[in-house]
């Protein structure tokens, strides 16, 4: 819950960035990509509004040179809940940049209905749909028609139907006799986008969950968030990160992203804002940073999560900070966790001074149109 302090973290960060090195001495150059995460949040009255900002949000964030924006989804709040649907409009507004889903909550989820909309978003995009899933919030079972359940298992059945789906399997075939074709007709999801399959990210939130989306042949999203009491958040991730990759069975090259919140401040009046929001995520968690009428989450028993760390301070501190970090040497992208409650001004201040003052640093340099 504190920031992540150098000496803390050198041990395990030297391992790190060693096998990094490793990697990019035998041939494999190493460019970190980076990414944003936005709540695409509103206060109550305000979604129109919202809306629009979020696109503007990616819209400059392409022309800064950031590899992929992510949303997240969130039902029954002052979040965006439609992700595809948002990410079809950014799409229309953009060219170049990745247009990803950090997360939908597979559980709430029709997996047949979800891979008809994430065909047609990734067809209109261009093929620049980044599709994470997870199991999400829970809370809800009645209003979607379930017996109360964890989420887990099914999430995982919906999945399966779900990536059938997107790679043009077979669903099933017509059984009623009455119906506009005939019976036994096969049913297939259409559109289908032939790369997407390529394009689908898991959330995991601990080693064994890590090391389960490696044997299913996803790619890793890593968040801000880790079940249970952990000592060392970047140490836990760095491992998780090895259990998954050890586990992989794709057969396309294992990909990793990790969520960090990165609040270079490049003025003394941000070094007190920054200063102030670790504060209350030190202090509510979750809760933290909300836009005017989002509901409250309850408090959750202090050793069921653990939240990461603010990287927050002078940006040399901050890159001193995520040097550190022995996850960010095996990962592949740094996906940087904006403030829900910050407005857009504030937000794309943020993505800016991100992009000149630290993940240069990081090994990213800017994208280029394709």
């Amino acid at each position: 819950m504190t920031t992540v302090a150098v000496n803390d973290t050198a041990a395990t960060a030297t391992a790190a960035t060693a096998t990094a090195a490793t990697a990019t001495a035998a041939g494999e150059a190493r460019r970190l990509r980076l990414g944003f995460n936005s709540r695409i949040a509103f206060p109550s009255g305000h979604a129109a509004e919202g809306l629009r900002d979020g696109i503007e949000l990616f819209r400059v964030a392409e022309q800064l040179g950031y590899d992929t924006g992510w949303v997240y989804q969130r039902h029954f709040d002052n979040y965006l809940a439609s992700p595809l649907v948002f990410h079809a409009a950014v799409a229309q507004h953009t060219e170049r940049i990745g247009l990803g889903t950090a997360i939908i909550g597979a559980r709430y989820e029709d997996p047949v209905l979800l891979a008809e909309a994430a065909g047609t978003a990734d067809l209109l995009s261009g093929g620049r749909l980044q599709l994470g899933l997870g199991t999400g919030q829970g809370g809800y079972d009645h209003i979607f028609g379930q017996e109360p359940n964890d989420g887990r298992d099914q999430s995982q059945a919906r999945l399966a139907t779900f990536l059938r789906g997107i790679r043009g399997e077979k669903l099933g075939e017509v059984t009623d006799p009455a119906g506009l074709v005939a019976a036994g007709t096969g049913l297939f999801a259409r559109p289908t986008s032939p790369t997407l399959p390529d394009r689908v990210w898991y959330g995991g939130g601990s080693v064994a969950s890590a090391e389960r989306v490696g044997r299913q042949g996803l790619r890793l999203l890593l968040s801000t968030i880790l079940h249970g009491q952990i000592d060392d958040y970047g140490a836990e991730l760095a491992r998780a990160v090895e259990a998954y990759r050890a586990a992989y069975t794709g057969t396309s090259p294992s990909r990793v992203a990790i969520a960090r919140s990165v609040l270079p401040a490049t003025s003394p009046e941000l070094a007190r804002v920054y200063a102030a929001y670790d504060e209350e995520r030190r202090t509510h968690g979750p809760a933290a940073s909300r836009p005017e009428g989002a509901l409250t989450p309850v408090a959750a028993p202090p050793a069921r999560f653990t939240m990461s760390p603010v990287h927050h301070g002078a940006p040399s501190a901050v890159v001193d900070q995520l040097l550190a970090d022995p996850s960010l040497a095996v990962s592949d992208e740094l996906i940087a966790f904006l403030p829900p409650a910050f407005g857009l001004r504030d937000n794309l201040r943020l993505l800016e001074d991100i992009a000149e003052t630290v993940a240069p640093h990081l090994g990213w340099a800017p994208a280029t149109p394709s």
